[in-house]
């Protein structure tokens, strides 16, 4: 598919139907004011003002896609607690499906509650389960999952290492894939980082592919990203590399392009969820098959975006074009 226009690839965004499977959570926050010290031990007291609740992991991703014009399917593991019900609810707020999303009795519900008195971050309580699929949930998934896999234009995984995804899962859900020629695109996290053989985009950052690699030190400089690339590569045999840099933007890689991006200045309020929108907009460009510089800056930019804003939020499509469109080179990108 050809494009002339940053528009004509949005456009194409809303063709496209994406099979998200993956750890999701519910991001909670609690707001207040802190005017004093408890008596009862050195620590903050917090007069709580209002608590609010997000999609977060998987479904943030889910958010994501569907902010971009696609159509999300989210396939995902749950506790059978009101949490869960509560992650529902959520979807069921913004018109996404439930359809696939798994009760397991055998685990809880993934929440990340963050406490903040006005901008100051003081206290984080996770409450989750990280062991791996037991032998009832992974038939659940896949009852779930392959009915559909050839009804999509790309299948995205997300791992947070919460348990939804592990190498057995992974490597079914890969194989399938390929067979129905599918494009997959990977957010990985460090336990199965090195599972994802033949997947179609693989987006670590920086600390994971550190991690995946064994390498304590990776020098931002393009010579030695492209020396990890080609090894990682050599290791995963996946098509395309997006390796994101945090304050140093990102680096792509394939058999024909190696190029780091430097980030876009900005001020930013809270880099949560970064990394969902990033691979959100770069696998819709892997599914229409953009080129990877053009994929990268859009990502690039997509995810800069989302960091200016406090908590996680998914990318705002009418900004994220205009940024698209006042920036030359991806429109000299698409020729």
């Amino acid at each position: 598919m050809v494009f002339d226009s940053i528009q004509g690839v949005f456009n194409a965004f809303t063709k496209l139907k994406v099979l998200i499977i993956g750890d999701s959570m519910i991001d909670t926050y609690t707001y207040g004011e802190v005017h004093r010290v408890s008596p009862e031990a050195p620590v903050p007291i917090l007069q709580a003002r209002n608590t609010e609740h997000r999609l977060g992991g998987a479904a943030n991703v889910a958010l994501n896609i569907q902010a971009l014009g696609a159509y999300p399917i989210l396939c995902t593991l749950t506790g059978a607690d009101s949490e869960a019900d509560l992650l529902i609810r959520l979807l069921e707020q913004q018109h996404i499906s439930a359809a696939q999303v798994v009760k397991s009795n055998e685990r809880v519900t993934t929440v990340k509650h963050r406490v903040l008195s006005g901008s100051q971050h003081l206290l984080r309580i996770d409450r989750e389960t990280e062991r791996l699929l037991t032998a009832t949930e992974r038939p659940l998934l896949t009852s779930f999952i392959e009915p559909i896999i050839g009804e999509v234009d790309l299948i995205l995984l997300q791992d947070y290492d919460k348990g939804c995804l592990d190498k057995d899962l992974i490597q079914w859900i890969i194989h399938q894939a390929q067979m129905h020629k599918v494009p997959v695109a990977v957010d990985p996290k460090k336990n199965n980082f090195l599972t994802y053989q033949g997947a179609s985009l693989f987006k670590p950052n920086l600390s994971e592919m550190k991690a995946g690699l064994g390498i304590e030190e990776l020098s931002l400089d393009e010579s030695s990203l492209f020396a990890a690339g080609v090894e990682l590569s050599q290791k995963m045999q996946f098509d395309q590399l997006l390796l994101t840099l945090s304050g140093g933007g990102v680096y792509c890689h394939s058999d024909t392009v190696s190029q780091k991006l430097p980030a876009h200045l900005r001020s930013i309020a809270d880099v949560s969820g970064a990394g969902d929108t990033v691979i959100s907009i770069a696998g819709l460009c892997r599914a229409l098959n953009l080129p990877l510089l053009f994929t990268a800056e859009l990502a690039n930019l997509g995810g800069g975006i989302v960091c200016e804003y406090p908590g996680v939020v998914p990318i705002d499509p009418i900004r994220l074009l205009g940024e698209a469109r006042s920036n030359g080179l991806l429109l000299a990108q698409l020729k």
